[in-house]
């Protein structure tokens, strides 16, 4: 069973009334745990444009978010946040940041 480490940030933005399905993230955050780097595709992909930044992809990436993670050691990950995926939610996420 692997370690997951969550940056406090992203926990506070799992609680975020914006963030849709929260049970839908924790079950593929248990997928991660569960499994490890064996997690394929479709629960996980990397980030494109970075080397080490991996998502998880709740609902088999059915769901518009994403919790972004990487390895940090042997069957450990650090949760770093939770956003919307690239194309399906990038306008609504950035007027809420933008504001805050």
């Amino acid at each position: 069973m692997a370690e997951i480490n969550w940056i406090p940030e992203s926990t506070e933005e799992l609680l975020e009334p914006s963030v849709q399905e929260p049970l839908a993230i924790r079950s593929v955050v248990v997928k991660l745990r569960e499994l490890g780097a064996v997690l394929s595709f479709p629960h996980q992909s990397s980030v494109r444009g970075t080397e080490c930044i991996r998502e998880l992809r709740p609902r088999s990436g059915r769901s518009r978010w994403r919790v972004f993670y990487r390895r940090t050691g042997i069957d450990q990950f650090v949760i770093a946040a939770i956003g919307p995926e690239a194309f399906g939610g990038q306008k609504r996420f950035s007027a809420k940041h933008e504001t805050s």
